[in-house]
């Protein structure tokens, strides 16, 4: 049996126990022949928290928005939630996506609405009726530590609360993954150090975290599993790993 029928059958025997992402032979290349990612294979299991590192350009941006089906593969198969990726038609993306909440590094929130405001945003989008919306977002702005503050808008909060505001939208459809994007890097260290604690919370109630950092400090205190990126291969896969580890 050859590597790649070995991926393959370790992949389809990953989405049989429930898991969430799986890469085979991955390769995202862009016009002059450039790969952002380069025959990369992984597997993500559901319940599992991952960071995702590397240098700028090693491809770890890339891997999300192929996560998100905002890219599509040049060679290989990424599945997610048991789908592939290369399969799902452009009308079918959105309802895809209700499996994933995004946390950005720049927040990316509405600055003329207020915290409530932002957080049904995400419900509206999916005709969530008005009564549930009126339940579902107090409740996840509780969850994030933010229930007294919903009148307020978004201008009038700290970067920490505002990235607050930010993980609740994400969560407030109840996703099977969350993906964060450098999500401390526009943040101060204790309110870095308590999104993370939030994350860590989040994970522990059965939501699969994935986190694309530069945050060494955090990545070598929590000792999750890590996985390194170098100019877009796929360095190591460790886990309860540090920043940095190479093989």
């Amino acid at each position: 049996m050859t590597r790649r029928e070995r991926k393959r059958l370790q992949c389809e025997k990953i989405i049989e126990e429930k898991g969430i992402i799986c890469l085979e032979n991955v390769t995202k290349s862009f016009p002059g022949g450039a790969h952002a990612v380069n025959d990369v294979s992984f597997q993500i299991k559901q319940g599992e928290f991952v960071f995702i590192v590397g240098d700028n350009g090693s491809g770890k941006s890339t891997l999300l928005k192929l996560f998100l089906r905002e890219l599509v593969a040049s060679q290989g198969k990424v599945t997610v939630m048991g789908q592939d990726l290369s399969k799902i038609r452009h009308r079918q993306i959105p309802k895809f996506r209700r499996n994933l909440g995004v946390v950005f590094q720049d927040f990316r929130l509405l600055k003329d609405r207020n915290v409530y405001e932002n957080v049904a945003f995400a419900q509206r989008i999916i005709q969530m009726p008005t009564n549930k919306i009126k339940k579902n977002v107090p409740g996840v702005l509780a969850t994030v530590g933010l229930a007294g503050k919903y009148k307020l808008k978004t201008t009038q909060l700290s970067g920490g609360e505002q990235q607050r505001v930010a993980l609740a939208r994400a969560l407030v459809n109840k996703p099977a993954i969350l993906l964060a994007d450098e999500p401390t890097g526009n943040l101060d260290p204790r309110s870095s150090w308590e999104i993370m604690k939030l994350f860590e919370e989040i994970n522990a109630n059965g939501t699969t975290v994935v986190v694309v950092t530069h945050a060494k400090e955090i990545v070598d205190t929590m000792q999750k599993r890590v996985i390194t990126l170098k100019r877009g291969k796929l360095i190591n896969d460790v886990e309860e790993g540090v920043y940095g580890d190479e093989d």
